[in-house]
């Protein structure tokens, strides 16, 4: 009798599973609603391959942004409550550091301090004085009124600014909406559309406020677009949440629906969809090899570092969604831990390659779970924006090397300004780093 109502829980409870999947993959609209996207069963199943998300999904967002109550407080600060910065560089007298870097001359033991979370901190956090993306002072007086801000950036001009669709006056008022842009990319936009002048010099297009950051901190344009990425907080310091969009996208959903569906409603503080593709970093890195987005080698070395320390490639036991994000869109609010997450996370981008979308979860392995991280699915991600191209193909010299061997033959492939850590000695023995096999899961990578 045992065995018989096992064996009829067993069938209930696989019965269940199956229904499950059905209706998430299901192209009837009341079948599908019953799916649940952000449920821990769909992760699993989506893990194991049974179910397969579409390119694009509806969004899950209020009926009414003008509806929309805001929040009277801020989040609480339960983890840490002083995070101050570093601005002054250590440069050494006996002339191997000679000039002040925008990230500064971050030692390994510095480093590995910065992981050790306190109520009370000073990190790196990019912005030494002298290390450049200085702002004009007229930029600096018109941010400080933002609260609520929608940030991009163009650099290098490989981008125009695209106007977002579907806002609201209630978000209009709201928000600013912030391009920031080196002098390449003011130059393009100039001799390509028309730039307004306000009466206090601010220069717009459009809705966006043009930023103007001058003297870029370093050779590789795309690292100088992690700078407003990822450190929204410190060129923005008075804005309490923040949405980044990449150059390229233009936004169709309103900024304060964004705001609702991913922090609000669920009390999260940290939002970033999940990537396509990988979930895995070494699968990720595999992948930014062969697309040659920066010189293989030194991709490979960036991963022995973290294999060293302990970086586990991403399992469902993790108790992760997923260690590899779409880093495109970011929505955040500005807490003293997100910004001590963003602080630390550009310091991995500035000491080795600068693909943010590795060095993510390797930051929030190293918080050791105090730094918590809203993952939406990456269908919700595709139907935020519109992708346009590219002005032009992005390619530099060091994206094509293959060997180290090249470095030493051509020394001008090597940056001066950025990924320092890779050029310098680590304190442990990477020659034993076996990275771990990748399953290659997508031919785009």
């Amino acid at each position: 009798m045992v065995l018989v109502v096992g064996i009829i829980w067993m069938l209930l409870i696989l019965g269940v599973f199956l229904f499950h999947i059905w209706t998430c993959q299901s192209s009837v609209v009341i079948f599908s609603a019953l799916c649940n996207k952000d449920g821990k069963v769909f992760g699993m199943l989506n893990s194991m391959g049974l179910v397969k998300l579409p390119h694009r999904c509806p969004i899950p967002v209020a009926d009414d942004p003008n509806k929309i109550v805001l929040p009277t407080r801020k989040s609480p600060e339960k983890i840490v409550r002083n995070l101050s910065y570093t601005m002054r560089d250590n440069i050494t007298s006996n002339g191997s550091q000679s000039a002040s870097l925008f990230g500064g001359h971050q030692t390994w033991q510095q480093r590995e301090e910065s992981f050790k979370v306190k109520p009370t901190m000073k990190v790196h956090c990019g912005f030494m004085q002298g290390g450049g993306a200085e702002m004009n002072l007229k930029d600096i007086k018109y941010v400080k009124k933002c609260r609520f801000v929608v940030a991009s950036g163009i650099f290098d001009g490989y981008d125009m600014p695209h106007q977002p669709s579907n806002i609201s006056k209630r978000s209009e008022r709201l928000f600013c909406f912030l391009m920031v842009v080196d002098e390449v990319s003011l130059d393009f936009i100039k001799n390509n559309v028309t730039v307004g002048e306000d009466d206090d010099g601010g220069q717009w297009v459009g809705i966006w406020r043009l930023i103007l950051l001058k003297h870029q901190p370093y050779d590789e344009p795309r690292r100088n677009g992690k700078v407003p990425k990822i450190l929204t907080h410190r060129l923005f310091p008075q804005a309490q949440y923040s949405i980044w969009i990449d150059g390229k996208m233009e936004l169709i959903v309103d900024p304060l629906l964004l705001l609702e569906r991913y922090l609000w409603r669920g009390k999260h503080t940290f939002a970033i969809a999940q990537h396509k593709h990988h979930r895995n970093i070494y699968e990720e890195a595999d992948a930014n090899k062969r697309r040659k987005r920066y010189a293989r080698p030194l991709i490979d070395l960036h991963m022995k570092i973290y294999r060293y320390e302990g970086m586990e490639p991403w399992n469902p036991n993790k108790g992760t969604i997923s260690d590899v994000p779409e880093g495109a869109i970011i929505i955040r609010e500005h807490t003293t831990l997100n910004n001590l997450f963003s602080c630390l996370w550009f310091n991995e981008v500035n000491l080795f390659t600068p693909r943010d979308q590795i060095s993510f979860g390797y930051v929030v392995y190293r918080l050791g779970g105090l730094f918590k991280t809203f993952m939406f699915p990456n269908c919700e991600y595709n139907s935020i924006f519109i992708l346009h191209p590219h002005t032009r193909e992005h390619s530099s010299k060091v994206e094509w090397v293959k060997s180290l061997d090249e470095f030493k033959e051509n020394t001008k492939l090597k940056e001066t300004r950025g990924g320092l850590g890779l050029w310098t000695p680590y304190p442990g023995n990477l020659d034993l780093v076996v990275l771990p096999p990748v399953a290659r899961t997508s031919k785009a990578g």
